[in-house]
């Protein structure tokens, strides 16, 4: 009697009941280029409150028809061929000038009839999945091995005896058996070997059938000895063997630092918003252990909640260095020490007094850049301002400070990318 196995597949992939996953998938990355330009163009159309939501993508047909092939229309027939571009076989009558649409055009075919654009939607995490491609904090180092909470890496730690099946190196045990068998044939094989030359000499010879029945003998015993030897053995068994050893863990805080003051109306109010917001979302996302200081300032600075900087309406004159002058003070309380990963980011419309202009060049050059990794200013004015001006000469000395212009909401990917883009494997 046959017992029959039953097997039971289990699907514990994430995508879950949604069969076209795979399908999906594969066609988004044949059209991932696409798909980020649309992205880019999605975020400079957006208001604050629907920043990060799915949005629908549009394909040109042309991108996304498929080849086929078709059945020759075979047999003897008759065609014009290209170059004759006044008029086609059985016209009677001159054709119009530049010829009739045929559908695909801007205009419509004769009877109507057309194709549209391919439409499709992604979902909110491929949005920002797009949309935070490529980017990384830059000059990011690992410096540290957290006691209270650890990162823990699996690490190889070459082959055991003993383990789990699904970690079974089925090369390795096979290796290590036919060591095995090598070892333990390998003086029978020889006498074999002895035996078997011994006979075919004797068969030449014509000796005796009872010492030519006797080699046979020996033969089929040292035979059978080697069949004996089982070809994988529990003790060949090898496993991958993984031991947790804990990693350098990159402790990163970013202070976002955006003037209220008056001349700061609501249009670059909101271009400074919507660029914090991109940054708070990539630094949430990214970095799990990153500390988000948020100040706001006008003739005084203040650290506020997160949302405090992002709704509140307090307004003011400018005095820039005061925002400064509060995030040296932050870092020397709470984040001093080579540990931890010091960023800054400042957006302004660079209208300030001139004097305390050349006080945040100051601020910036002796105590804030040496202790920072990377300083980005964002300027949403077109103007250059004095604030602009002194930063130009704080850029020329410091390759770790940069600074770009937002005037439009299409020009804040650009610039957001382009600061915050990853380096080079190796390039700090």
């Amino acid at each position: 009697m046959t017992k029959a196995l039953l097997h039971q597949v289990i699907d514990r992939r994430l995508s879950g009941k949604n069969k076209s996953i795979g399908n999906r998938e594969r066609f988004l990355r044949r059209y991932r280029e696409q798909i980020k330009d649309a992205v880019r163009k999605a975020v400079g159309e957006r208001g604050i409150k629907n920043l990060e939501e799915g949005t629908d993508i549009t394909l040109p047909r042309r991108d996304v028809s498929e080849p086929v092939f078709n059945h020759g229309a075979g047999g003897k027939r008759e065609m014009v061929h290209p170059g004759n571009q006044e008029y086609l076989r059985g016209d009677r009558i001159a054709r119009p000038p530049g010829g009739g649409g045929s559908g695909n055009g801007d205009g419509a075919s004769q009877d109507g009839s057309g194709e549209d654009d391919f439409v499709f939607r992604i979902t909110r995490e491929e949005f920002m999945n797009y949309f935070f491609d490529d980017l990384a904090l830059p000059r990011l180092i690992r410096t540290q091995l957290l006691a209270d909470a650890p990162e823990w890496k699996n690490r190889r730690a070459g082959f055991v005896s003993e383990g789990n099946p699904t970690s079974l190196h089925v090369v390795r045990s096979m290796r290590v058996a036919l060591g095995r068998r090598i070892a333990m044939g390998g003086e029978s094989r020889t006498d074999l070997r002895k035996l078997e030359a011994e006979l075919e000499l004797l068969g030449d010879q014509d000796a005796p059938g009872t010492k030519i029945a006797a080699l046979e003998a020996e033969i089929e015993i040292l035979r059978a000895r080697l069949k004996r030897v089982p070809f994988l053995d529990p003790f060949d068994l090898r496993y991958r063997n993984r031991v947790r050893e804990p990693v350098p863990t990159s402790k990163a805080v970013m202070f976002c630092v955006m003037d209220v003051s008056g001349s700061m109306d609501e249009s670059r109010k909101d271009l400074a918003k919507r660029f914090f917001i991109l940054l708070y979302l990539f630094l949430s996302r990214h970095y799990e252990r990153t500390d988000v200081i948020f100040i706001r300032h006008h003739t005084q600075a203040a650290e506020v909640t997160e949302d405090e900087f992002f709704h509140a309406t307090e307004s003011g004159g400018t005095v820039v260095s005061s925002a400064l002058t509060l995030m040296h003070e932050i870092i020397r309380d709470r984040y001093m020490g080579s540990e931890w990963n010091i960023y800054g980011a400042q957006a302004s419309d660079g209208d300030n007094w001139q004097q305390d202009s050349a006080k945040c060049r100051e601020l910036l050059n002796d105590k804030l850049l040496p202790l920072c990794r990377y300083f980005a200013y964002v300027q949403v004015a077109d103007e250059d301002q004095n604030l602009w001006e002194e930063y130009t000469r704080v850029r020329d000395t410091n390759t770790h400070f940069a600074m770009q212009k937002i005037v439009t909401p299409s020009q804040i990917f650009p610039v957001f990318r382009d600061l915050f883009k990853k380096s080079p494997a190796g390039v700090l």
